[in-house]
C-alpha cells in the first residue's frame, strides 16, 4: 500500500471533524438544514486551518453526497487560481455553469487563492456572481481577503477562519500518535503545535516528516524535534541564562559556539532566546503560566528559575533580543552580531 500524509490520511469527512472552527462548521451545518444557502461564499483565513476542507465538506454536504461518492467529480469542481488566473480561465467556467449538474442538485465550484486572480478576470467572474443560475454555488478561499475587490466581496457570505489553538492541535496530534502507536513527549506535540503558528497542515507536514526520520523508532522526543529542525533546546536556554546571571561572559560565549556545532540554526538562536527570556517573565505571575505552552514539568524548571531574575532584567533582555531580531540579518556577520547581543545581556544590571 502507498505511504498516505497524515493531512490526506486524517482530513476530516465531516463538520463534526473540522478542529478550532466550531462557530463556522455549525453556522454552516444551521444553512444546510434550514435549506438557507447563498449562491457564493468566501472562506478567509491564514493557511491550513480548513478552508479548503470545510469547502468541500460543504459542496458534498448540499448534494447528499457521502465521502465515498465517486460521481461527486461531476459537481465538485475545483480550480486553483494561483496558476488559472485569467480571463480566459474565468470565461471558461461562465460557459459550463449554464449547465445542469449530471448527479445531485448542484454543481460547486471551489476557487482556491481567489486573490491571485488577475483584474480582468475578477471583472468577468463579478457578472457571473451577481446572477448565477439558480443549480451553482461558488466557494471562494483566500489567504488574503485584503486583496479581494470589495464588490466581489459584497456579494459572498463571509467567513473568516480562525488560526487554530496550539492546545487544539496538540490535542489533535496525541490522538494521531495514539492511532499509529507512537511513543510521544508531550513537550514534543506541543513544540511541533507551537511552531506551526496555527497552521494544522503544517503541524502535520512537521510531524510526518519527524516520524519518517526515526527509522521505524517509533518514539517522538522533544529533543529530536530541536534536532531535526535546527531550533535551540530548552536545556540550553536554561543553561545559557544561567551563566548570563552569573556574568560569565566567556562562558556564555564558549557555550554559543558550542550550541551552533550541534548544528542549531544560526537564525532561530535569538528568537529561541528571546521565547525563553518570555516564558520566564510569564512564569513570574501564576496567572499567566497558562499562556506558556510546555509540560508541567518543563513550567516547573522555568518557575524555578525565574525566581532568580528580576522583572526589570527580563524586560531589558527582551527589549535587546527583539532590537537584534530587527537589525542582525542586515549584518554581513551574523555570529559577531549574535555574540554582541549576548555580551550586552550578560552586562545588564
Amino acid at each position: 500500500m502507498d505511504y498516505v500524509v497524515s493531512y490526506r490520511k486524517y482530513i476530516p469527512r465531516d463538520f463534526e471533524e473540522v478542529i478550532g472552527q466550531k462557530n463556522i462548521t455549525e453556522t454552516l451545518k444551521k444553512a444546510i438544514e434550514k435549506k438557507m444557502l447563498s449562491k457564493s461564499f468566501l472562506f478567509c483565513g491564514p493557511r491550513g486551518v480548513g478552508k479548503t476542507t470545510c469547502a468541500k465538506i460543504l459542496a458534498r454536504k448540499v448534494n447528499n453526497f457521502s465521502y465515498e461518492e465517486k460521481n461527486s467529480m461531476f459537481n465538485i469542481i475545483e480550480l486553483d487560481a494561483a496558476s488559472n488566473n485569467s480571463v480566459d480561465d474565468i470565461r471558461n467556467i461562465i460557459n459550463q455553469v449554464n449547465f445542469r449538474p449530471q448527479y445531485g442538485k448542484y454543481k460547486v465550484y471551489i476557487i482556491d487563492e481567489v486573490h491571485m486572480l488577475s483584474n480582468s478576470a475578477f471583472n468577468a467572474f463579478l457578472k457571473i456572481l451577481e446572477d448565477p443560475p439558480s443549480h451553482v454555488i461558488f466557494i471562494l478561499a483566500t489567504t488574503e481577503k485584503n486583496k479581494i475587490l470589495s464588490t466581489i466581496i459584497s456579494r459572498c457570505q463571509v467567513y473568516d477562519f480562525n488560526r487554530i489553538s496550539v492546545n487544539e492541535i496538540t490535542n489533535y496530534l496525541r490522538k494521531i500518535c495514539k492511532k499509529e502507536g507512537i511513543e510521544f513527549e508531550e513537550d514534543a506535540l506541543l513544540l511541533i503545535s507551537e511552531i506551526s503558528d496555527g497552521s494544522l497542515r503544517d503541524a502535520l507536514s512537521i510531524f510526518d516528516k519527524l516520524i519518517l526520520d526515526y527509522n521505524n523508532n517509533k518514539r517522538l522526543l522533544s529533543s529530536r524535534v530541536y534536532n531535526q529542525l535546527g531550533l535551540l533546546d530548552i536545556e540550553y536556554c536554561l543553561k545559557i541564562t544561567n551563566l548570563i546571571l552569573k556574568k560569565e561572559i566567556y562562558n556564555v560565549l564558549l557555550l554559543f559556539d558550542e550550541i551552533l556545532k550541534k548544528g542549531v540554526n544560526i537564525n532561530m538562536f535569538i528568537t529561541s532566546l528571546s521565547k525563553h527570556f518570555r516564558n520566564l517573565f510569564l512564569s513570574k505571575e501564576r496567572r499567566t503560566i497558562k499562556l506558556i505552552y510546555f509540560s508541567e514539568k518543563r513550567k516547573k524548571e522555568f518557575f524555578i528559575q525565574s525566581k532568580k531574575i528580576s522583572k526589570n532584567f527580563l524586560k531589558k533582555a527582551l527589549n535587546l533580543c527583539n532590537q537584534t531580531e530587527i537589525t542582525y540579518k542586515s549584518n554581513k556577520d551574523i555570529r559577531l552580531a549574535l555574540e554582541i547581543a549576548l555580551i550586552n545581556l550578560t552586562s545588564i544590571t
